[in-house]
């Protein structure tokens, strides 16, 4: 398989466009693309490549070069890793039974929903092989232990591992809104393993599944379809099809109204639905597409202190809100969004690539550094 430099090179040339005039039309500084092409850089943004590609006019899937699990496989994971693959425990143990493991992974539920990472590497593994020895009995609370665990890997990039997890789930899983909950997560992962291509087609063949007949549409009807369609969205701004990202940001938007409002079904945050989460989506794909204004007008109408300050999706949002700051040279304000990401969700922020391309960004345009900068590039493991 070619690597993205030559990749880069060969569309370029076939364009009849030089370095300089791309970094032009991109936006991407002309450092940047030498390096790339070079191979001084093997990896960069999935934005960045969107910009890249969107200036040759080619889909953002042609320059990207998918690569192996990056994630993170110390120690901390190998047991999580090892139970999933259902390599068994040493020891005998009592019989589990289903009531039991439902009501530890409800409990587990706010170690989810808070991005407590440490705590669940330690908890899950036994948790899983419990969920295992349950049989037939023990589908559903599987499915869905399987589903959330799928996620975990998904956020900390270990993307085989959370393959397996996913797939597994599927695999487990009955019920038509849960088999579509489970394909908005896989979505995500095909998105984050740079498969711009399967994440839209795979969104777009389950929307048209779930597509509720709103006369009658639940809420919870409407989530699942809802959150397809946002996956839709991303996916397709990313590949530079702007026109399907808008119709699917808008029929996810006509899903969010016909809520009423916000939807968060107890014990599972990652179902929560609504008007906000559209509002912020859209902030996305406006900062994919460089549109800092834009970004920053959506923000003023997302009431966040609606949202619970550890939520993924409030978080992620801020990223962009700080990014759009970045790029109006509105830095003391990106570094405060940044602190109080860092305050409210630790761990989370540590997996973020963003939130260090945004520091690296700030680093690079200032003279020197106030205490707070220099913090958080310490805390980001930011390489000087």
């Amino acid at each position: 398989m070619s690597g993205l430099g030559e990749r880069l090179r060969s569309v370029r040339k076939r364009r009849g466009v030089t370095q300089r005039e791309l970094a032009r039309l991109s936006g991407v500084s002309l450092s940047l693309v030498r390096k790339l092409e070079q191979g001084e850089r093997e990896d960069t943004r999935l934005e960045t490549l969107r910009r890249l590609a969107a200036a040759l006019q080619v889909p953002t899937a042609a320059l990207i070069v998918r690569k192996a699990d990056a994630g993170e496989r110390s120690a901390r994971w190998g047991a999580l890793r090892a139970a999933l693959d259902g390599t068994p425990a040493s020891g005998p143990d009592d019989e589990p039974s289903a009531r039991e493991v439902g009501a530890t992974l409800r409990a587990l539920m706010p170690l989810f929903s808070g991005d407590r990472y440490a705590e669940l590497a330690d908890l899950l593994p036994p948790l899983l092989r419990s969920a295992d020895e349950l049989g037939q009995d023990g589908h559903r609370v599987r499915a869905r232990l399987l589903h959330h665990t799928g996620w975990l890997l998904t956020q900390t990039r270990q993307f085989d591992a959370a393959e397996t997890a996913l797939s597994r789930a599927l695999e487990e899983s009955d019920d038509p809104l849960d088999r579509a909950a489970i394909i908005n997560t896989r979505c995500w992962l095909l998105m984050r393993q740079g498969d711009l291509g399967g994440a839209t087609a795979l969104a777009t063949r389950w929307a048209d599944e779930v597509e509720p007949r709103m006369s009658r549409a639940t809420a919870a009807d409407l989530s699942a379809w809802g959150w397809l369609l946002v996956r839709l969205s991303t996916a397709a701004i990313r590949n530079n099809q702007p026109g399907d990202a808008e119709d699917a940001i808008r029929l996810a938007r006509t899903a969010a109204v016909a809520m009423g409002g916000e939807f968060a079904p107890p014990g599972d945050f990652l179902r929560a639905f609504g008007p906000m989460t559209v509002a912020m989506k859209a902030a996305e794909n406006a900062m994919v597409e460089n549109r800092p204004d834009r970004v920053l007008s959506i923000a003023e109408r997302v009431p966040l202190g609606d949202l619970r300050p550890t939520s993924n999706n409030r978080n992620r949002h801020l990223l962009d809100v700080a990014k759009a700051r970045v790029l109006l040279r509105q830095y003391p304000q990106a570094i405060d969004l940044l602190m109080g990401i860092r305050r409210d969700a630790p761990e989370w922020i540590t997996n973020q690539r963003y939130a260090r391309d945004i520091l690296s960004e700030i680093i690079a345009k200032r003279r020197t550094l106030t205490t707070d900068m220099r913090d958080l590039a310490d805390y980001l493991d930011l390489s000087p």
